[in-house]
Parts: C-alpha cells; sequence; structure tokens
C-alpha cells in the first residue's frame, strides 16, 4: 500500500534551530503520534508538511503527489487542527463555517452540524468569547466535515482539562473504524498516545530518534537500574542511552535489556519504559534512544 506521507531528507534553518535530514514514512489507515520535547521541531515538521514554512531542501509527498506542486489538490483531503486559533476571532462559528466552507470541494453541512450539536458548540457566539477547548472543538468539526482523509493535529489537547481530552481521543477512535482515515497527532501528554496511537515517532533536537510501531517501542525499551560502578564496564555501557547518574547509582534507557539480564542478573533492575520514560532519558541524558 502506498504511504499517505514520505518525507525525505528534509531540512529547515530557523533563528536558533535547525530540523535536520528528516525521514519519515507515514502509513495509510492509522494513528500516528509525534513526540518529543518542546522546541524539539514536531510543529516545525507540520507546518513544512502543510507549506505553511518553505523546506530549505528535501522532499514531502502527500497521497504520493510533490506537496508543492499539487498543494490545492492534497489540502482538499487533509483536515488541519492547529495548536491556536487561526480563524475570524470577531466573528460567530456560524460565520467563520459561512466563509471557509466554499472552499472545499466536499464540504458537509450535515455531518458539521452534527459535530456542532455533539460538541455542544454555541453557533452564534464569536470566537473571541469562547474557551480553547471550545475553539479546539471547533477546528475539530471543521476538519472532519469536508471528507479528509488526513488528519493532522498539532498539541490539540494541549492545556485542556482531561474530560474534554478524553472525548477528543473517544473521537478519533470512532473515525478511525473508517480505513480511509489517517491521522497524525503531534503532543507531549504522550498519555494521550498510548490510549490511541499504533504508531510513535520521536523528534529531538530537530532530528527523528525513531518511528515505529507503538506496541514494538514498549515492549523495547526498559529503563535499568544499578550500581554507578557497573558503568565503568564498556560492553554494558554500549548497551545504554540517557544515562543519568548520582552518587547513588544510576539510571538509563536500552533496548537489549536480555542481554543485560543474562550478563548482569540481579546486579541491575530492569523496570518497562513509558513513552514519557523514553523522552525524558533521551532528553536529559548523554545519548539517544
Amino acid at each position: 500500500m502506498e504511504p499517505i506521507l514520505e518525507i525525505r531528507g528534509l531540512n529547515k534553518q530557523l533563528a536558533g534551530f535547525q530540523l535536520k535530514d528528516i525521514n519519515l514514512v507515514i502509513p495509510k489507515g492509522y494513528i500516528i503520534g509525534i513526540i518529543g520535547p518542546n522546541g524539539a521541531g514536531k510543529t516545525t515538521t507540520i507546518k513544512l508538511i502543510m507549506n505553511l514554512l518553505k523546506k530549505d531542501s528535501g522532499e514531502i509527498r502527500v497521497f504520493g503527489q510533490n506537496h508543492d506542486q499539487f498543494e490545492k489538490e492534497f489540502k482538499q483531503k487533509v483536515g488541519f487542527v492547529y495548536d491556536e486559533n487561526h480563524f475570524y476571532e470577531h466573528l460567530s462559528i456560524e460565520e467563520n463555517r459561512s466563509i471557509i466552507a466554499p472552499f472545499y470541494n466536499n464540504w458537509d453541512n450535515r455531518v458539521f452540524y452534527e459535530y456542532v450539536e455533539k460538541f455542544e458548540l454555541p453557533l452564534r457566539k464569536k470566537l473571541k468569547d469562547l474557551s480553547r477547548g471550545m475553539k479546539t472543538k471547533f477546528s475539530l468539526a471543521l476538519a472532519l466535515s469536508h471528507q479528509a482523509e488526513l488528519i493532522i493535529m498539532d498539541e490539540p489537547t494541549s492545556g485542556l482539562d482531561p474530560v474534554f481530552r478524553h472525548e477528543l481521543l473517544d473521537t478519533l477512535a470512532d473515525i478511525m473504524q473508517d480505513d480511509n482515515h489517517t491521522v497524525i497527532f503531534s503532543t507531549h501528554i504522550t498519555s494521550d498516545l498510548e490510549r490511541i496511537a499504533d504508531y510513535i515517532c520521536f523528534i529531538n533536537h530537530g532530528q527523528v530518534v525513531f518511528c515505529d510501531i507503538m506496541d514494538k517501542i514498549l515492549e523495547s525499551y526498559r529503563v535499568v537500574k544499578g550500581d554507578r560502578e557497573l558503568l565503568a564496564d564498556q560492553t554494558f555501557s554500549a548497551m545504554l542511552s540517557g544515562v543519568i547518574a548520582n552518587q547513588f547509582g544510576f539510571e538509563a534507557l536500552t533496548n537489549q535489556s536480555a542481554n543485560i539480564q543474562k550478563a548482569f542478573k540481579d546486579r541491575v533492575v530492569l523496570d518497562k519504559a513509558s513513552l514519557d520514560d523514553i523522552i525524558l532519558y533521551t532528553v536529559r541524558g548523554n545519548g539517544n534512544a
């Protein structure tokens, strides 16, 4: 099956930051989570995909087509939920809808009003008077109302209460009952992704650390703990990444837990790693995962 999104050798230099040689292949029909600390390059990557920023070099293909040459065509099939509101703040939800809807060939008012009812959106209220959660719901209603095959969401749950975050994730799960949809979901709230994501792509310092199946990632990584003296063993140290050491011992990340357990037995403790753990040890430690 042809990937819905391909990124090859993508580079972008910004003030004080560089996105370096990003390579990603996103399959169709899954929820893909993009994780990483603030400033890692998640939003920059998404803006480059949407052509809101111009790349310095590399190639981006969406639906098998070059995103520069076929921008109008691919954006008809993409629903984009921004991290901030970029609509007309002085207008109501209904007035915004009447302006935005004509841009989409497959716009469906019936679907839009179904989501308005589901999300309890006040049609006559101006956007400037809405809460952040309501604005996110409005953005999602727009994204889902023109038969978009690819939904791209940049930090949609940031700063939102747990009730709405749960509602949003349930909505995404419902959408994914149709195999024609793909969701790319950027967030630093990894617990949201652990609930719904099929694939995880980890970006740090403008580079891809890994991009793989969620279950495979969580099965592969372990947090290893032990006495600091063990770090003197170069063979052992080579199996670790993101080492955090203090006077009492060390903690680190590893994807070679079987080898470590076999060699060092009860001299080490191995715990399952969460996505938060993987980010923590990679960002705070002295190496890459």
